[in-house]
């Protein structure tokens, strides 16, 4: 039986007592946002039959962009319900209530604003000091903010923003976006998130997904280094030397402890990059200081909603951000919060561990150009040599 879809539009013309609507997203995506007047009920609940629906009313559906709730619709519809899929899903309710406030001068005032006032010292103050620190920009530079459309992007540029707005150091922007394959809900996110806070977009487009559609093994990692090759190039097209990526300092902690566990090695993502295949570029990451939880804060008390992840599978995961459960940073993350629980410096122990290395405290290292040295080259030298107290 063939599912029966209504758009956005044609359910703002049904009576509100004719029809439910039904959140089956999960409680993670449930709380970033769901549509006015719609009831959660988990998929896997749904489909078990854990919740009455009244068959005298009109069941309508939606997920994130219209995809997973699909074949719970095909299934109450056998059943006798009448039911219907939302077309586009909560994506596509949400790109239609942007277009209505994109051009809200007052709002976008209001959301610069938060960043001058409450969010001056968690995230203003920590992208300034990041820079400052790491002397990640220098007069006269030319840098191309990195947009994907996620919170962490969208909020390096307002700060970038911000930090315009002040002109003490001399410097130039661009604000790119690449559509590596997007749909067109998330494409719509986007650019009315982009015009409801007054950043102008550049956009170019690749074909970065239908290439890694069918790649096996490791599609992840293959999928991140040819977007960051199309960044240089792009980048460097338009005349500028650096690209800014939007990683915090919950990334950088959870790498470096990723490193370890999974790699069977000591190190961390850096706040700036000279490229290795692009001439003259550098990589900088500005929000290296602030914390993930501080950009939650930013985007839930201003009410902003942005796309989960820069990811091919974004429209049918149902994690936040990380396309299963199977996920390692997903389990970096985890193991990290369930260690606070007893340590709560175990963040700025795994930050500072760094950046405290005690050379003569370990088996070995890799120089700069990959050359191995073990402590046993220096241990009867009388400097550097490891000895008892």
């Amino acid at each position: 039986m063939s599912v029966q879809t209504v758009t956005p539009a044609e359910l703002e013309s049904w009576r509100a007592e004719d029809y439910i609507l039904v959140d089956i997203r999960d409680e993670n995506a449930h709380r970033l946002g769901s549509i006015p007047g719609s009831i959660r009920i988990p998929l896997q609940d749904l489909l078990a039959g854990s919740f009455e629906l009244p068959p005298d009313k009109k069941i309508v559906l939606y997920c994130m962009f219209g995809v997973l709730s699909k074949t719970p619709a095909e299934e109450l519809l056998g059943e006798g319900y009448d039911a219907y899929q939302l077309e586009g899903g909560y994506g596509s309710w949400l790109v239609r209530a942007m277009k209505s406030e994109s051009a809200n001068e007052e709002r976008r005032a209001e959301i610069e604003k938060s960043l001058r006032k409450r969010f001056k010292r968690d995230l203003m103050g920590r992208f300034v000091k990041a820079i400052i620190d790491y002397d990640l920009i220098q007069p006269n530079d030319k840098i191309a903010v990195c947009i994907s459309g996620g919170k962490d992007s969208m909020l390096m540029a307002m700060l970038f923003k911000e930090l315009k707005r002040r002109n003490k150091i001399p410097f130039e922007v661009v604000y790119l976006c690449m559509d590596p394959g997007y749909s067109e809900t998330t494409l719509g996110m986007i650019q009315g998130n982009s015009k409801l806070l007054g950043i102008p977009l550049t956009m170019f487009r690749t074909r970065i997904f239908d290439a890694v559609d069918n790649i096996p093994k490791s599609p992840c990692y293959i999928c991140a280094r040819m977007r960051r090759g199309y960044l240089y190039r792009q980048a460097k097209d338009l005349g500028c030397n650096k690209i800014a990526l939007g990683h915090h300092y919950d990334d950088v902690i959870e790498t470096t402890l990723m490193s370890i566990l999974y790699s069977g090695q000591t190190q961390t993502m850096m706040p700036k990059l000279h490229s290795t295949n692009f001439e003259g570029m550098e990589l900088i990451r500005p929000l290296y200081l602030i914390r993930e939880d501080d950009i939650k804060a930013w985007r839930d008390a201003n009410g902003l909603q942005f796309i989960r992840c820069a990811c091919h599978f974004t429209d049918t995961c149902s994690v936040d951000g990380h396309g299963g459960t199977g996920s390692k940073r997903l389990e970096a993350k985890r193991l990290i919060a369930q260690l606070k629980k007893t340590t709560p410096s175990v963040e700025g122990n795994i930050f500072r561990s760094m950046e405290n290395i005690c050379m003569n405290a370990v088996l070995g290292y890799k120089d700069h150009n990959g050359n191995r040295h073990s402590f046993l080259d220096t241990y009867d030298s009388d400097d550097g040599s490891p000895h008892l107290l």
